[in-house]
């Protein structure tokens, strides 16, 4: 007995081992001045699927992946909850506010519509509307649970979220020369519109620094109705499995709490800038561990399935989504 349990607790530091080295691997290729649009995120989630594939990943780590996936991805969300400064988004105003907003619920409505359209799988539909509207990956792994989402379904939903955002900002920044908007307004539109945090960064730069800080103004609003949504989700989820809701049994993602928590942290600069810097390396970190497990535990398969139609779906989402943020810009009056 006292053997086996030996064991089983050495396959799980090494399945532990695996997800933290191919974490720290996608941190490092996400250095490169192509990658680092696409993030160390989506690179340790690929990079594990790519194992997965040709390599024959023994089931007795699964235990440690498992962990990673979901225990170290909570920490993970809680932990990155340090990047929001709700001064800031008070700061933003009710304009920034109503921007992100409409764009978000917007967002959602496109691309679920879209591919439920297209026959896309019901929950991957949600995933990739979920991580379109709110902040790409992230999004997705922090509400994958409140949908008992399959790893095959968040691997799809994150790596098609990857590839469309990656393409619009590379887009964004090419145009930003030729689009009639001030840097705040071209601020308001990378934030409002992007997927990823690091997308709306990247893109942004091409307006200068009065438009990257903008640009993150509104992601991180953006970023901060992942709350209500996943609040949503989960009451929507629970009512689909039983008749009756009680207090008890309500199913609020108590993590995301944590994440709002550590907003309010940052905002009363309650901890020196180097230990919260230090914190958010850790958020990172242990994310890419929850994205290497995911991909270790998916299967390339599901992309032959339903991938093409979410790719179409995703990408007119992510098109209608740019015009009505440009749009909204003049309509609200913005910058």
């Amino acid at each position: 007995m006292q053997g086996n349990t030996k064991t089983l607790n050495r396959s799980f530091f090494i399945g532990l081992l695996l997800a933290f080295a191919i974490a720290v691997a996608a941190a490092l290729l996400a250095n490169l001045p192509f990658l680092e649009v696409v993030g160390p995120l989506v690179l340790a989630i690929l990079i594990g699927m790519v194992i997965n594939h040709f390599v024959n990943v023994k089931k007795e780590y699964r235990s440690g992946l498992e962990f990673s996936s979901k225990k170290l991805l909570r920490a993970g969300i809680i932990l990155l909850g340090l990047r929001l400064h709700l001064g800031d988004l008070y700061g933003a105003g009710v304009g920034a506010f109503l921007y992100a907003g409409i764009l978000l619920v917007a967002a959602m409505g496109l691309v679920y519509g879209l591919a439920r359209l297209l026959k896309v799988d019901r929950t991957v539909s949600l995933l990739a509307a979920c991580g379109t509207a709110i902040c790409g990956a992230a999004a997705i792994v922090a509400l994958a649970p409140l949908m008992k989402a399959k790893g095959n379904q968040v691997a799809l939903s994150v790596a098609v979220i990857a590839v469309m955002g990656t393409l619009f900002t590379i887009a964004y920044t090419l145009l930003q020369p030729v689009l009639p908007l001030s840097s705040q307004q071209y601020g308001f539109f990378t934030g409002g519109t992007l997927h990823e945090i690091a997308h709306a960064v990247a893109a942004s730069q091409a307006g200068g620094k009065e438009a990257e800080d903008m640009a993150i103004i509104v992601k991180l609003t953006r970023v901060a109705l992942l709350v209500p949504v996943a609040v949503l989700i989960g009451l929507y989820a629970a009512r689909q499995e039983s008749t009756g809701l009680s207090l008890e049994r309500l199913p609020i993602p108590w993590f995301i709490f944590g994440f709002l928590a550590m907003g309010f942290v940052n905002t009363a600069s309650l901890l020196p800038d180097a230990i919260v810097d230090l914190l958010l390396s850790l958020s990172y970190l242990l994310l890419g561990m929850a994205m290497a497990g995911l991909g270790l535990n998916a299967t390339l398969s599901i992309f032959k399935k339903s991938g093409k139609s979410l790719f179409y779906a995703v990408f007119l989402g992510s098109l209608l989504l740019a015009l009505l943020g440009y749009g909204l810009i003049f309509v609200l009056g913005l910058g």
